[in-house]
């Protein structure tokens, strides 16, 4: 008897437990190797797929959606960000969006709050000093100087779900709350976190200390940090992105590092991943930068929250109703 049950084919390993839970509800074919797909395995995905379980590194563009299998009805999303995909294509050929929204709040906000404490302090450069050959001297009142803190005004781009969470973290390290955003937020938690609301991006940029980076890419926010907004910022202050690297000109913000119209920056995500700019780990080998290899939501308890919430959207989609979490095509 042929196995009625939906092909599930996932391109990237996930936690063992969500694994075993799809292997028990659907056919299931996982990416044992834990490799990215090229284009031919993700062509060879589409066609053959009921539900594809994609992730932030496989591009799923109109040229693969039109290539898909008519038995392709969902595409559930191992994330929150779906820029990977082309929604309206895949609206237009009549298969379903999900992604994975709320769960990775928290792990991005506290990564974010490290990299902010991170940079100034200068806490990646002190850990490598006792890493080194080269045995450390002892305390010195001039050694080692970062800038404080409290009393920084930080100026959050993109006070969503995440953004809230990162002025909640920095309000309670003393750091003084303002923000960019498509809309204002309601006033109650404009009063919470005491946070100032600038309608102009460039006004803010030319009054922060500490820049954070929280908004989704879009093709509105694609290289919203650019170079004449670069330019804007005053030379004493830090950027630090864990959103998409796409945001900032990569290209304008190493040069204004290299000359120091910036004083720091601390990223993990880059423009082009994952490819790293040659100029970017030169700077972070002279500690001017800290890097990550994007890893603000890598946490045991997010993916495995994440895995729970694609199984729902493929088992609500499957049942004949909308998934808690289907994505829409912006309308434009």
């Amino acid at each position: 008897m042929p196995n009625e049950k939906p092909l599930v084919i996932i391109t990237r390993k996930l936690p063992e437990v969500v694994e075993t839970r799809m292997y028990e509800l659907f056919s299931t074919r996982l990416n044992l190797v834990d490799e990215p797909f090229d284009e031919n395995q993700l062509l060879k995905a589409v066609k053959e797929a009921t539900v594809l379980v994609p992730t932030v590194t496989d591009k799923i563009d109109a040229n693969t959606i039109a290539q898909a299998g008519d038995q392709l009805k969902l595409i559930a999303n191992f994330g929150n960000g779906v820029d990977n995909i082309d929604i309206k294509a895949a609206a237009a050929a009549g298969i379903t969006v999900t992604n994975t929204p709320s769960v990775l709040t928290e792990d991005t906000a506290d990564m974010t709050m490290a990299l902010i404490l991170a940079v100034p302090r200068r806490l990646v450069e002190g850990a490598e000093i006792l890493n080194q050959s080269e045995k450390w001297h002892g305390w010195s009142p001039t050694w080692m100087l970062g800038q404080r803190i409290y009393g920084k005004r930080l100026g959050i781009l993109g006070m969503g779900r995440i953004g809230m969470a990162v002025a909640r973290r920095a309000k309670a390290f003393g750091l003084s709350i303002h923000y960019h955003n498509r809309s204002r937020i309601q006033r109650e938690v404009e009063e919470e976190l005491e946070a100032t609301y600038w309608d102009s991006l460039d006004q803010m940029l030319a009054r922060m200390d500490i820049i954070s980076v929280n908004c989704p890419s879009t093709p509105a926010t694609y290289h919203l940090l650019s170079k004449r907004r670069l330019k804007l910022m005053r030379p004493g202050a830090y950027i630090v992105n864990t959103s998409r690297g796409e945001i900032i000109d990569e290209a304008a913000l190493i040069e204004a590092l290299e000359t120091g119209a910036l004083a720091g920056a601390a990223l993990d995500v880059f423009e082009y991943e994952p490819a790293v700019n040659p100029k970017l780990l030169e700077l972070a080998k002279e500690d001017r930068i800290v890097l990550l290899p994007h890893m603000g939501s890598a946490t045991i308890e997010g993916r495995i929250e994440m895995g729970e919430k694609v199984i729902i959207n493929i088992k609500t989609h499957l049942d004949g109703h909308r998934p808690p979490d289907r994505v829409l095509p912006n309308i434009s």
